[in-house]
């Protein structure tokens, strides 16, 4: 039950709606130069830096009023001293239709730039109605004030071309006086500032108020805000400029537009401070600047034309963000560059209740004098580079730094607080932490790492261990089933190349099939180590992210048949990244449950995984047969029968998916603290034999697995062309994962040896059976075979993992026996993790050398019988090893899988 303390004052909902309305008028005003600005710059000839001057200059005025309009909201209270401040900017506005020459709009601008100081007037006033708990999704409304500069986008380049740019200004300036009337009438004194005057009590001294800047990390906070808004502001003013100048739009066009970037970059404000209250800031802002990173990335990137010199001469080919893509990547942009507003300030009320002017205001005049800042830099980096994107790679600069230096900031402060043993108490940014006023407690954080994890001991398991497991395990399983998806892509893509107008050869095609499996395969190697060094939520998040990139190539390449081939392989090579995936999943996932359910956990978390792979060759193949984007995903391309394909649906239809990936990484996985290790603690498994042996067992299922998966289509394609064997492809993959996922109780009663061992031996069986039908060419019975591969393989794909665990505790015990037992169980759990995620790295080459051994075979031999010999060779080899090793009557799991099973934990269910 909500005390009176966590329930907003009277009058608050009023209060806030209004303070919101007049606040979305003054920055109506306060962005009017942006589009007045064209009425005049080519009239008065200005360059690109006095344009940049003059549409900065507003912006400048109302951020270094900021911080006195602040104090003086505290001092004075907010609701008189908001409705000076529309009183006086609309003067400044209206006068601003006067003004003749260059020198006059400037002076102007400075009057109207009045307007921008009501923000932190604004903050004060409405956070005093508000308690703490409430105080991010309140300022988050209130921010969605920015929208205001949609208003002028939409609106006044259609009042300017009708009667003139000096009609803005007298319409903008009426309105916002009226504003201020139905302001004063609808609004009441905030609680503090009549409380004070009641008890006829002074307010702070401009002194007093000001002394809390003395914090670096104030300062610090306020970087943050000159990017997710200062930023925002110059893009609002700098779009229709850019518009125009980049795709040659008309003035009404391009101020329409870039409202398109303007409206969620202030609208979804509000849920920015909703996440904020919930999951709290420091998540939302990780998430903000990751994005924004990848989005000004791609939008950096010039129009670029390339020569290749080639073995036939001279190849050229170009490259070019349409409209279209850029208005969305700049939505994408605009929308968490919104929920990054909302983050910074859900802080400055909480942390600093008796200055919120002061703070409010500092931080804000900062991330305004973005806006007044980086519209001259624009300007001045066009002039100077004659390059239109370099704005962008100003932006990227920007927030890479930012984001650098918050993460480094943090992760300072959480081994500071890991060596105390107060993790708990790490606030939610903890560069400020000890810092704010004296007496007011720091808010815990509530999303974070877990410092207690025992999910060995019944009770803790059972009381909230197993849920959190849980949750890690679904979220990790549905972005490793995209990684899977994106790493396999190119074996489906790469057989509809020739019929869209792509002169590849065989070899070639196979090469693309083949490339991903290498580069994927080699990547593992590195993310096997990473989750204990960066932790399994942040490395699960980039990496998932990372998707994006071979995503929107593999869309943006496809549709020109005059792409060079290099071009092809290099994103081929990218299409690892989500390869690479596997083995940090994998790792990560299996520190979070005990040895009795952990075979079936990194069963259903591989197993439900290795359907993106089945996903992709179901789903490609329809999706490239429909305009799934419309015009945001370009022209279909004509095959050589006359029927129509968008072939690059099959890159841009996982972008949305791995968006919701990574956002539900970020905000729903953890990081266990027990789990972190250097590399140098997990370089231990390399001097142990068992690893060797047991990559050489995994590279024979789950090589296999994955092997099969890229290589099957394009094989079937050349040895049955009668046979349309691309819709049955994804059948293969779909068994091989759902046999992996729902198998893994079998190796935890059984035994992994044993199960592994007969898998060897069926895979030696089906091998046969597929030599037998190819010598009759019946592709029935030689798919029945290539399903029984993949079944087994699945089987065999979680009998393996099983065995890692078991094998990897019984070396730490033999070798390090005078270790206690918490810690020789510790570290081989983090052994084991390391090897599952490197034994998967080197079975990950699979996908590459099955689907080069069956074209290299058809090379030299004109059939794939040779590369069917070779693999029959080396399963005998696998089953004769884990005879020896394991399973047989001197193995090291013979008498742990006979061994009487303990009383069973509740079944995770799949």
């Amino acid at each position: 039950m909500a005390t009176a303390i966590d329930r907003p004052a009277a009058g608050a909902g009023q209060v806030l709606w209004t303070s919101t309305a007049a606040f979305t008028a003054c920055f109506a005003v306060w962005t009017i130069f942006s589009i007045i600005g064209l009425g005049v710059k080519d009239r008065l000839g200005l360059t690109e830096t006095e344009f940049g001057l003059l549409i900065g200059t507003p912006i400048l005025t109302g951020s270094l009023a900021r911080v006195l309009l602040g104090v003086w909201a505290d001092q004075i209270g907010g609701r008189r001293v908001f409705a000076a401040v529309m009183v006086l900017a609309a003067i400044a506005t209206f006068l601003t239709s006067f003004a003749q020459t260059y020198g006059q709009l400037l002076v102007a601008a400075l009057g109207v730039g009045l307007a921008g100081g009501g923000f932190s007037v604004g903050v004060t006033y409405v956070s005093k109605f508000y308690p703490a708990n409430r105080q991010g999704t309140a300022l988050g409304i209130f921010g969605a004030g920015n929208v205001g500069a949609a208003v002028t986008k939409f609106v006044a380049p259609f009042v300017m071309v009708a009667m003139g740019w000096q009609a803005v200004a007298q319409v903008w300036a009426a309105g916002l006086l009226v504003m201020a009337v139905v302001f004063l009438l609808l609004t009441r004194e905030d609680p503090e500032s009549a409380a004070r005057r009641q008890e006829k009590r002074s307010a702070a001294t401009m002194r007093e108020q000001l002394s809390v800047l003395k914090n670096v990390q104030v300062w610090r906070f306020a970087l943050y805000y000159f990017f997710v808004f200062g930023a925002f502001v110059a893009l609002a003013l700098w779009l229709p400029r850019y518009l125009i100048g980049v795709y040659k739009l008309d003035v009404e066009s391009a101020g329409m537009l870039a409202a398109f970037y303007s409206v969620p970059a202030s609208v979804f404000r509000i849920y920015g401070g909703k996440l904020s209250d919930r999951y709290g800031a420091r998540s939302v802002l990780y998430v903000t600047f990751g994005i924004s990173v990848f989005c000004t990335f791609m939008l950096s990137y010039p129009p670029t034309t390339y020569i290749v010199d080639g073995v036939h001469g001279p190849i050229t080919f170009r490259t070019s963000m349409g409209l279209i893509p850029f208005l969305v990547t700049i939505f994408v942009l605009g929308f968490f560059m919104s929920l990054g507003k909302a983050a910074v300030f859900k802080h400055i009320p909480v942390y600093y209740p008796n200055h919120v002017g002061a703070v409010g205001g500092l931080v804000g005049m900062i991330g305004g004098l973005g806006g007044f800042v980086l519209p001259l830099a624009f300007g001045a980096l066009n002039d100077i580079t004659g390059v239109w994107t370099s704005c962008f790679v100003l932006l990227f600069v920007l927030v890479t730094l930012a984001l650098t230096w918050m993460h480094f900031a943090i992760r300072q402060m959480e081994r500071a607080a890991a060596r105390k043993g107060t993790q708990a108490q790490v606030p939610e940014l903890p560069e400020m932490q000890g810092l704010g006023e004296p007496g007011v407690a720091i808010p815990p954080r509530r999303a974070g790492p877990i410092a207690d994890w025992r999910p060995e001991e019944p009770d803790f398991w059972l009381k909230g261990g197993r849920a959190v497991a849980r949750r890690n395990l679904w979220i990790s399983t549905y972005c490793l089933l995209l990684s899977f998806a994106v790493w396999m892509v190119w074996s489906i893509v790469v057989a509809r190349l020739p019929g869209i107008g792509f002169g590849f050869t065989t070899d070639q095609l196979f090469w693309l099939a083949a490339v991903p499996g290498l580069s994927g395969a080699t990547l593992r190697i590195f993310y096997a180590f990473l989750v204990p060094i960066f932790g399994g939520r942040l490395w699960t998040t980039l990496s998932t992210a990372s998707l994006l990139i071979p995503a929107f190539g593999i869309g943006y390449a496809v549709q020109n048949p005059d792409t060079p081939y290099l071009i092809f392989l290099v994103l081929a090579l990218l299409c690892g990244l989500g390869g690479g995936n596997f083995a940090s999943s994998m790792a990560n996932i299996s520190f979070f449950f005990p040895k009795s359910e952990k075979g079936n956990a990194l069963a259903i978390n591989a197993g439900l995984g290795n359907l993106g792979v089945s996903l992709m060759q179901f789903l490609v193949p329809v999706v490239i047969t429909m305009s799934l984007f419309g015009a945001l995903g370009g022209q279909a391309q004509v095959a050589a029968d006359g029927s129509r394909m968008w072939m690059q649906n099959a890159g841009f239809v996982w972008v949305p998916l791995v968006m919701i990936g990574t956002l539900a990484a970020w905000f729903g996985m953890n990081d266990l603290l027990t789990a972190r290790s250097s590399f140098a603690d997990q370089a231990t498994i390399f001097g142990r034999l068992h690893t060797w042996t047991m990559c050489w067992l995994y590279t024979g299922t789950f090589g296999t697995f994955i092997g099969m998966s890229a290589g099957f289509p394009l094989l079937s394609k050349l040895v049955f062309p009668e046979k349309n064997a691309l819709s049955y492809a994804f059948i293969g993959p779909l068994l091989g994962a759902l046999s992996r996922a729902g198998s893994g109780w079998i190796a935890d009663r059984l035994g992994g040896a044993r199960v592994t061992f007969w898998v060897f031996i069926a895979q030696i069986a089906a091998i046969a059976g597929m030599l037998w039908f190819l010598e009759a060419h019946s592709f029935a019975g030689f798919f029945a075979m290539v399903l029984a591969l993949f079944f087994v393989s699945g089987v065999g794909n979680a009998s393996t993992f099983q065995m890692v665990p078991a094998i990897m505790r019984s070396e730490v015990d033999r070798t390090a026996a005078g270790l206690p037992e918490g810690e020789r169980r510790l570290q081989s759990e983090r052994e084991s993790a390391a090897v599952i995620g490197f034994t998967s790295a080197i079975a990950a080459y699979g996908a590459f050398y099955i689907p080069k051994a069956y074209g290299s075979s058809i090379d030299l031999t004109g059939s794939a019988d040779a590369a069917l010999w070779g693999f029959m060779i080396f399963y005998l080899s696998c089953a004769v090893l884990t005879w020896a090793a394991y399973s047989g009557p001197g193995g090291l799991l013979r008498n742990l899988d006979h061994r009487p099973a303990s009383a069973p934990r509740p079944a995770l269910s799949a």
